[in-house]
């Protein structure tokens, strides 16, 4: 990722990586607290076709309150431990974020 400076400079920042561990076909899609040191989420959509994976972009996109363009799967499609990498944000702005939805 580039950022544009006014004097015409650039800053190349990485995305932030986000670790997770779903449990797919729950009852709600929901923050589940923790599952050896991931966070836990529990994803209502089945996984089959991917669509575990799509409704964990949707779900993690709105809790960050970012574009759902802006949140990846890097690794993990046929796991329940996943990598998430989410442009725009950095490491300390999502732990925050997820934290007060967790209660924490």
């Amino acid at each position: 990722m580039t950022n544009s400076l006014p004097n015409g400079g650039t800053i190349h920042t990485m995305p932030a990586r986000l670790e997770v561990y779903i449990q797919p076909r729950a009852s709600k899609t929901e923050l589940a607290g923790e599952h050896h040191g991931m966070i836990k989420i529990r994803i209502a959509a089945p996984a089959i076709e991917n669509a575990a994976n799509r409704a964990l972009i949707d779900f993690i996109a709105l809790k960050l309150g970012t574009a759902k363009r802006c949140v990846r799967l890097v690794s993990g499609a046929a796991s329940r431990r996943k990598v998430l990498e989410i442009d725009g944000l950095t490491a300390e702005a999502i732990a925050a974020k997820l934290a007060t939805r967790r209660g924490l």
